[in-house]
């Protein structure tokens, strides 16, 4: 990848790896899910539309500003750019956001207009979270096409008191997001597991 930030190499591998890795395991089918890195202050590396995310390479990945506005002329970045570009104007400390679609975040997302997720010692892997036995509570938004109206919903959210990093969009899929790539994934893969083990108990306990 020929760009004009050193860092560009090194984050796409990063992305490239965890997108292998989600794809091992069935959250990112065909087209699916999109990810994003940030460059600097202004400029973020992500997906681009259309490409599948278990055979990614460097040249899948382009870069945007953070209103969205592609770099490189004639290239087409995801559909849902704008929810990745909130995150990052939202906080500096936003370095990573990652989307997948796994069969257990789409059928809880569509059954529940909040996540509520108590008892499981990965909850310690979210910041702030220090006892397992809290009861924390993920939203979901309806998976509204109007992607800066819905943008501006995730937006006041984060802004409550509670919020973790995290929400969920009906039918749709999860963003998650971290300082870094590797803690993003980190979160992401705990959350997954526990919408899993929900899952399973709603199949258990209808």
């Amino acid at each position: 990848m020929n760009l004009p930030f050193p860092n560009a190499n090194a984050l796409a591998d990063d992305l490239i790896a965890s997108c292998n890795l989600f794809h091992a395991r069935g959250w990112v089918p065909a087209t699916g899910g999109n990810f994003s890195a940030r460059l600097d202050d202004r400029h973020l590396l992500i997906t681009a539309s259309g490409v599948h995310k278990g055979e990614l390479t460097a040249a899948d990945f382009m870069i945007v500003d953070v209103d969205g506005q592609p770099l490189e002329a004639g290239r087409k970045s995801s559909y849902e750019t704008g929810l990745h570009t909130q995150l990052y104007r939202f906080s500096p400390d936003i370095g990573a956001v990652l989307h997948v679609h796994s069969v257990a975040n789409t059928v809880l997302s569509r059954q529940q207009d909040v996540i509520r997720l108590s008892g499981y010692e990965l909850l310690k892997i979210l910041p702030g979270i220090t006892e397992p036995s809290v009861t924390v509570e993920i939203p979901v938004f309806g998976n509204d096409q109007d992607i800066a109206a819905l943008a501006r919903q995730v937006d006041a959210r984060m802004r409550e008191p509670t919020a973790i990093p995290a929400y969920l969009i009906a039918g749709h899929g999860l963003y998650t997001w971290g300082r870094t790539v590797r803690e993003a994934r980190y979160r992401l893969e705990a959350l997954e597991f526990m919408f899993e083990c929900e899952l399973w108990n709603n199949r258990r306990n209808p």
